[in-house]
């Protein structure tokens, strides 16, 4: 929250005699008998299917330019990605292989790696309309597997790739698996259902279907499907997979989730309106005392508490002073008034962090004076609960962290720790939110922690395992879809702030889940609709990404109704989507509480 605001080679001997061997007619037809064997082993290779099939770090499709079909990839570097796609292709072992495709751009490269003999890049320095590139490789003795890929250069714009290809001898895949049989349900909790099922032959992996759609994959014959609605039922299969393909679906099994007593149940309207109170600072919006916050701000969060210093873990909560703020009210004032509010059925949540508030829990020593400091700020002013709004660099993955769901990156795992802690301590009742920004979630669609190549920004998706590991005790999150870049949607296509397309994409994430960094092996799961809420400026002066209320009508619509959408396609329909986030309360009563009355307006 912010509180301003190469040279062409000439023919080697060995072409010209190959050239004229294969002017002897039992040669030629033995060629021809080989090369009828070929094929062309890469998957969507014209980026007709979107990215399917293929890994990209910074890459999208686009209908123009395209070298032919309707569709093609476009990628761009930055300074510390270079925007490679790639893919994995099984082939022969001892077998020759020729890899082409046609590019434009600047820089772009065409290799393939793993081959087990040489592994081979051609590349262009300049084409400004399409280009085909070709190279050839060999495989080794016991090569099954090559990596074929496109790329760009460090920071040097856009390049295009379409029609890439890879021709030579299909591996031998057999058949694949029998459908999976026994399939069984184990422990049911109000977010999750554990399934079991019997070993299909021949099987390397399996997927997890939930109502007809894949949800996850497994190594073994166990897996649990997390991310689900209390008291739902819902219905489960399972197939299983090799090299030749996926079985048929197993027998589907049904289970219901309990009612749960998890983040959902702590007495909120069905559909609530969060706002920030700057509760410790002035500035241009002005302050505004407890008392005077309106009966329609549901959950009001004071900004904020920040940390003694960035490692200290050691948070306090000032209120802003007479000499920033002329009309702030004596603390029993403030006590009291918060203690109104409640009995109106409100809450009143400690925010920590803000802009200025980094706070970085390195150290269990640090989790604990977390802990504590937090815990006393909460009892001093009878709160409750808590709001986590890290920004900057409070959060980020270490290198090796790869697996939202395992963090190993000691800032990550000591926040978990904490926050868990404090709801145990204060019990179901117990509110707690968090406001990350989407650099640190939605992002995390394309880009995890440093990445599979490294070079990117450690902080990327950084808040993804905290909110994985917290998803039964969370209340809501409401990502601040504000002071945004373009964000990638499900769509593959990038969304920028201003308008209800944006907020329509970054939710549709939420509420659908995502292949963290492209892996669709690696989903994180979507979120109940009455965990979140939308995060919007309350008005220009407020911060960047600010929309009128006529857009933010379109986004409740679209999302809770499938009407008045826009361009992007949502893949669902969420009527118990909790509500909106405002930051903030000040600046929307300096704007005439516009977005307060649109609220009220739209769910009366």
């Amino acid at each position: 929250m912010d509180r301003a605001r190469r040279a062409r080679r000439p023919r080697s001997v060995l072409a010209l005699l190959t050239a004229a061997l294969l002017a002897v007619p039992g040669i030629t037809a033995l060629s021809s008998a080989a090369r009828a064997a070929d094929a062309d082993l890469a998957k969507n290779g014209g980026f007709e299917s979107g990215l399917d099939g293929w890994t990209c770090t910074a890459g999208t499709t686009v209908t123009s330019p395209v070298h032919s079909g309707s569709s093609a990839l476009q990628a761009t570097p930055a300074g510390s990605d270079n925007a490679q796609c790639a893919q994995t292709v099984t082939v022969q072992p001892n077998a020759r292989y020729t890899l082409s495709g046609y590019v434009r751009g600047s820089y772009v490269y065409l290799g393939a790696n793993g081959t087990g003999t040489t592994d081979v890049s051609t590349w262009t320095q300049s084409a400004p309309d399409w280009q085909k590139l070709t190279t050839t490789f060999t495989t080794g003795a016991a090569t099954t597997k090559v990596t074929v890929y496109t790329h760009g250069w460090y920071g040097t714009g856009a390049y295009y790739a379409d029609d890439i290809s890879l021709v030579g001898p299909g591996a031998s895949t057999g058949q694949p698996p029998a459908a999976p049989t026994g399939l069984r349900t184990g422990t049911v909790t109000s977010s999750s259902v554990a399934l079991s099922w019997s070993a299909a032959a021949g099987a390397t992996s399996y997927a997890v279907y939930r109502d007809g759609v894949k949800v996850r994959t497994a190594s073994g014959t166990s897996a649990t499907v997390t991310g689900l609605a209390p008291s739902t039922a819902y219905s489960f299969q399972v197939t299983a997979s090799n090299d030749a393909g996926e079985s048929a679906r197993s027998a589907a099994v049904t289970a219901t989730t309990t009612a749960g007593t998890g983040g959902g149940s702590t007495g909120l309207p069905a559909h609530a309106l969060v706002g920030y109170l700057h509760a410790s600072f002035a500035n241009g919006s002005g302050y505004t005392r407890m008392a005077d916050v309106p009966d329609s701000w549901d959950v009001i969060d004071l900004a904020f508490g920040e940390p003694t210093s960035a490692t200290s873990g050691d948070i306090r909560f000032n209120r802003c002073p007479v000499t920033e703020c002329p009309n702030v009210e004596s603390d029993a004032d403030f006590k009291a008034a918060i203690k109104a509010k409640q009995a109106a059925g409100k809450k009143v949540l400690i925010s920590i962090g803000g802009q200025n508030g980094q706070v970085q829990l390195t150290t269990t020593a640090a989790r604990d004076a977390f802990v504590s400091s937090v815990s006393n700020i909460i009892d001093t002013y009878g709160l409750d609960g808590l709001d986590i709004d890290f920004e900057g660099h409070s959060l980020s993955l270490n290198a090796n962290d790869t697996d939202f769901r395992n963090p190993t990156t000691p800032v990550i795992v000591n926040l978990i720790s904490a926050l868990k802690t404090l709801k145990a301590r204060y019990g179901s009742k117990f509110v707690l939110t968090t406001a990350p920004e989407t650099f640190f979630v939605q992002m995390g669609y394309q880009y995890y922690g440093t990445g599979k190549w490294g070079g990117q920004d450690p902080r990327c998706g950084a808040y993804l395992p905290v909110i994985y590991a917290l998803r039964d005790d969370l209340t809501l999150l409401h990502v601040q879809d504000y002071n945004s870049g373009p964000i990638m949607g499900l769509d593959n296509q990038y969304h920028s702030m201003g308008g209800a397309d944006f907020h329509i994409a970054m939710t549709d994430m939420l509420l659908t889940g995502f292949p963290v960094a492209g892996d669709a092996n690696n989903v994180f799961p979507p979120l109940r609709p009455d965990q979140v809420a939308i995060g919007m400026p309350a008005s220009t002066n407020a911060g960047n990404g600010y929309v009128a209320p006529a857009e933010v009508t379109k986004t409740l619509d679209c999302l809770t109704k499938k009407s008045n959408c826009g361009s992007y396609p949502t893949h669902g329909t969420w009527p118990a989507l909790r509500g909106l986030m405002t930051w903030s309360v000040n600046w929307d009563r300096y704007s005439n509480w516009e977005f307060q009355k649109n609220f009220d307006a739209y769910f009366g």
